[in-house]
């Protein structure tokens, strides 16, 4: 049985997200989610409340057992870029991309 919780349209780009995912795939819960407090990136605030999200899924809706979960999978898709423009000299302008992530974060039971 897994747990899932996901997050849409988070406005970081994939490319960090899936920096701080690789530190707690296949890790225990709970020491993932002290790998995010303790990680200074600008998603480990992001993903911790995802990571809890998906226990609380896990707890509440299929009665697993919180201290036998671990990270089995997690992964980052790309979203929708916003696509902004920067003003440059002699009148040009520049495209700055803004993008955004659609986050994943699967739980399950040690067996």
């Amino acid at each position: 049985m897994e747990a899932k919780a996901t997050l849409n349209y988070t406005r970081i780009s994939p490319r960090k997200v899936g920096l701080v995912l690789d530190l707690i795939r296949n890790k225990p819960v709970d020491l993932a989610a002290a790998i995010l407090e303790n990680t200074p990136k600008a998603a480990c605030e992001d993903l911790g409340k995802l990571l809890k999200s998906a226990v609380s899924n896990a707890e509440n809706n299929l009665q697993m057992d919180k201290g036998s979960l671990y990270v089995s999978k997690c992964y980052v898709t790309p979203g929708p870029i916003l696509k902004r423009i920067r003003p440059k000299d002699h009148g040009r302008a520049h495209r700055i991309l803004k993008r955004t992530s659609h986050i994943t974060i699967v739980v399950a039971e040690k067996e």
